[in-house]
C-alpha cells in the first residue's frame, strides 16, 4: 500500500500560497550476480522515514533477488525479469512504469540518505525545466577498494542534513549510481538506454544524459545526498571493460553524444593507468586485463571493427 504522504503537496516559496501536487517517485534498482549485496540495499530503502512510492528491481535471473524479501516492505514492490546487461535492465523499468512521475536509478550498492526522495520530489516539482537530476556522493568506493555496507551508514549518518547553501547546479551529465529521470519527458520523446552498449553498459548515463539534454536542464542537487558503497563483486571482467574504455566513447563520439576533447581524455587517462598500474596492480582490479581490452580495442579500431558490443564475443571467447 501507498504511503499517505505521496499525495502531499509542496509550497512554493516563490508563489505565495500556492501549492502544487507532490510527483511520484519510483526506485529502480538493475542487478545481476549480486543477490546479498541489492538485498542489503532494498533493506536500507525500507528504514528510510520518507520511502518512494514504488521500488522496482529489474534482473536477469530469478537467483538475481529473493523476491520472498518484498513482503515486508512498507511500499509496493516488484521484481522483472529481461535480458542482462544495465541498458536493457533498465529499459525494462521504463517500460512497465512510465506511469511514474519520476524515476530514480540506483545503483545497488548505492545508500541514499532520509530525504533525498522528498528532495526529488520538490525539485521535479518546482523546476518543471529539469529533465534529470543526480545528487552529491558524500564517498565513491568505486575509486579504491570499496565500502562495506556499514561504512557507508556511517558517511551518511555523520552527514548531517544540508544547509541553504547547497547548491542546484547544471551538469553535463547525471552519475549512473544515481540518476533520476523525468518520466514525462521519456514519453514524449523516443529517448531510451543505448542497448548497444552491452552488460556494464560503461557512459550509458552520459549517453543518455546528452540526449535528454536537447529537452531541458541536467542538474546535480547537493540536498540529494548519498554513499557509493563500489562494491567489486559481480563487475564485468577487466578485458571487457578496458575494452569498452576505448569502444564506447567512440562509439558515442561518432553518434553524437560525447564532446570529442573529454572523452579523448577519458580514453587516455584510462589507458595511461591501466598500463603504469599493470606494473602492481590493486588487489581490486584487473589493470592487466584492463589494458588488455584497451589495446584489443585500439586493434579493433584500426582494423575498422570497433564497436561496444565486440564484447559480447570476446567474454565468449573468454569461457570457451
Amino acid at each position: 500500500m501507498h504511503r499517505e504522504d505521496t499525495s502531499a503537496a509542496v509550497r512554493d516559496p516563490h508563489a505565495g500560497d500556492e501549492t502544487r501536487p507532490c510527483v511520484t517517485v519510483t526506485i529502480a534498482i538493475a542487478t545481476t550476480g549480486r543477490a546479498e549485496i541489492a538485498a542489503r540495499t532494498v533493506g536500507h530503502i525500507a528504514t528510510l522515514r520518507n520511502p518512494p512510492d514504488r521500488l522496482v528491481l529489474s534482473v536477469a535471473a530469478t537467483a538475481d533477488f529473493d523476491e520472498s524479501l518484498l513482503a515486508t516492505l512498507p511500499f509496493p514492490a516488484e521484481v522483472i525479469l529481461g535480458p542482462k546487461g544495465s541498458a536493457n535492465q533498465r529499459n525494462r523499468v521504463l517500460e512497465m512504469h512510465a506511469q511514474s512521475d519520476v524515476i530514480l536509478f540506483l545503483d545497488d550498492d548505492f545508500l541514499i540518505a532520509d530525504g533525498y526522495v522528498d528532495g526529488l520530489r520538490h525539485l521535479f516539482t518546482m523546476y518543471p525545466d529539469v529533465v534529470m537530476a543526480t545528487g552529491r556522493v558524500l564517498a565513491d568506493g568505486i575509486h579504491g577498494p570499496g565500502l562495506s555496507h556499514e561504512a557507508g551508514l556511517s558517511v551518511l549518518a555523520g552527514a548531517g542534513t544540508p544547509g541553504p547553501e547547497a547548491e542546484l547546479k547544471t551538469v553535463p551529465s547525471t552519475y549512473g549510481c544515481n540518476m533520476a529521470v523525468r518520466a514525462a519527458t521519456l514519453a514524449a520523446h523516443p529517448e531510451r538506454f543505448d542497448e548497444k552498449l552491452p552488460l556494464y553498459a560503461w557512459l550509458e548515463d552520459m549517453d543518455l544524459s546528452r540526449r535528454l539534454a536537447c529537452y531541458g536542464r541536467i542538474v546535480e542537487d547537493e540536498k540529494l545526498l548519498g554513499v557509493h558503497l563500489g562494491t567489486k563483486t559481480g563487475r564485468s571482467p577487466g578485458l571487457l571493460l578496458g575494452y569498452s574504455q576505448i569502444a564506447n566513447p567512440i562509439y558515442m563520439i561518432r553518434k553524437g553524444t560525447g564532446q570529442p576533447a573529454p572523452l579523448l581524455k577519458l580514453m587516455g587517462g584510462n589507458i595511461l593507468a591501466n598500463l603504469v598500474k599493470s606494473l602492481r596492480p590493486e588487489p581490486w582490479i584487473d589493470r592487466r586485463g584492463r589494458l588488455q581490452g584497451n589495446l584489443t580495442a585500439l586493434w579493433d579500431l584500426l582494423c575498422g571493427r570497433l564497436a561496444p558490443d565486440r564484447i559480447l564475443q570476446l567474454r565468449k571467447e573468454r569461457t570457451g
